[in-house]
C-alpha cells in the first residue's frame, strides 16, 4: 500500500471516528422503538410501557413499544439482534431469554455474543402455591408427601424449560424428591386444576399469583428468591425452609451488540433514573416484582446475565429439558 492510499485509509477511518462520536454525542434523535418479544398485556409489556412514558419525558424523544411475541420470545430477540446497533432499536425481556441456548437447537442469535445488556430492572421470583384447603402448610410438609410411598405429586408450570419447571427440578434434585410436571401455557391455564385439587402445587409467577394469595383463593408454601417479596413479607423463602436454592426471574433491557458505549451510558442513566421515581417502583412492587436496588450499571447488568446463561443452562442441562 503506496502513501497515498495509506492517507485515504487514515482519514477514513478518523471519519467514521468522528461520525460515531458524533452521533453519540446527539443521541437520541428520533423516536426509539422498545420491542417486547411476548404479546401485549403481560407482565413484561405493562412495565414496558410505563418505562416507555417516562422514557420518553427523559430522553426529549418518543419511545413507543412493539410486541413481537412467538417462540418463547425467541421471534423477537431475532429481530433485535439483527437490527443496527445504534441505540433506537431495544429490547425489554425476561429471564426465559437466558435459558433459550439451553432448549432450543438452531437459534439464529446468541444472548450473550448477539446482544449489549443496559440495565436489569426488577427482578420476579416464583410462587409455591397450592390450594386454599391443601393438608400442605410448608415446604417440609411437601417434601414429607413427595417421599410417601407411591406419592404422585404434580406441579404446573408454564411449559418444558420454562424457569417453573427448571426450578421443581433443582428443588427435586437438592431435596432427593420426585415430582410431576405438568406444563400449561400460563398461569391462568393451570389455576382451575390447582383450585379442584387434580394438581398438587403450582410453581408459577409472583405477578399473577400474589393477588389470589392475599385474597385467599391460594396458599403460598415459599418464594424463590433471595429475599421475601414486598407485596407478601409473611411467605418464606426456600432457603428459609431449608432448601438452598435462591432464583428469580427478572425484566432486563437489551440492545443490539456493538452498541457504542456513550449510547449504552445514556441509556442506563435514564433506565435508572426513571427506575428510582415512586411511581415507577409502585408499579413494580403492586405486580409482585422487585425494583433493582441500587441501581445496576451496564457492566454489572452484562456480569450478572451471564452467570444466569450459564446457572439457567446447566439446570436445563441435568433436567434433559429441550423444546423442538
Amino acid at each position: 500500500m503506496n502513501w497515498f492510499h495509506k492517507l485515504l485509509l487514515g482519514i477514513g477511518i478518523a471519519s467514521a471516528g468522528i461520525m460515531s462520536t458524533a452521533s453519540a454525542a446527539t443521541y437520541p434523535d428520533k423516536p426509539i422503538k422498545l420491542l417486547v418479544p411476548f404479546p401485549a398485556g403481560g407482565g413484561t409489556d405493562i412495565v414496558a410501557r410505563k418505562l416507555a412514558q417516562k422514557l420518553t419525558a427523559d430522553l426529549k424523544q418518543t419511545v413507543y413499544v412493539e410486541n413481537r411475541g412467538g417462540a418463547s420470545g425467541n421471534i423477537g430477540a431475532a429481530a433485535v439482534a439483527h437490527a443496527p446497533a445504534d441505540g433506537y432499536t431495544l429490547m425489554m425481556t425476561a429471564a426465559p431469554f437466558a435459558i433459550a441456548p439451553a432448549l432450543f437447537k438452531g437459534l439464529s442469535f446468541h444472548p450473550v455474543k448477539d446482544f449489549t445488556a443496559i440495565t436489569e430492572i426488577a427482578t420476579v421470583p416464583l410462587l409455591i402455591v397450592t390450594r386454599n384447603d391443601s393438608p400442605l402448610n410448608t415446604v417440609a410438609d411437601l417434601l414429607a408427601a413427595a417421599r410417601k410411598k407411591g406419592a404422585d405429586i404434580t406441579y404446573a408450570t408454564f411449559g418444558v424449560g420454562s424457569p417453573p419447571h427448571l426450578v421443581g427440578e433443582k428443588i427435586q434434585q437438592l431435596a432427593r424428591i420426585k415430582m410431576r410436571q405438568i406444563p400449561y401455557k400460563g398461569g391462568q391455564a393451570a389455576l382451575s386444576e390447582i383450585l379442584s385439587g387434580q394438581i398438587s402445587i403450582g410453581i408459577l409467577d409472583v405477578v399473577s399469583m400474589a393477588p389470589l394469595v392475599k385474597s385467599g383463593r391460594l396458599k403460598a408454601l415459599a418464594i424463590t428468591g433471595p429475599i421475601r417479596a414486598p407485596e407478601l413479607p409473611n411467605i418464606p423463602t426456600l432457603s428459609e425452609q431449608g432448601v438452598h436454592f435462591d432464583a428469580v426471574g427478572w425484566y432486563g433491557l437489551f440492545a443490539p451488540a456493538g452498541l457504542p458505549p456513550a449510547v449504552t451510558h445514556t441509556l442506563n442513566a435514564a433506565v435508572n433514573k426513571v427506575l428510582a421515581t415512586p411511581d415507577m417502583r409502585k408499579l413494580i412492587v403492586t405486580s409482585g416484582s422487585i425494583p433493582i436496588s441500587p441501581p445496576t450499571s451496564a457492566s454489572q447488568w452484562q456480569a450478572t446475565f451471564n452467570n444466569d446463561v450459564q446457572v439457567w443452562g446447566q439446570i436445563a442441562h441435568d433436567s434433559g429439558a429441550t423444546v423442538n
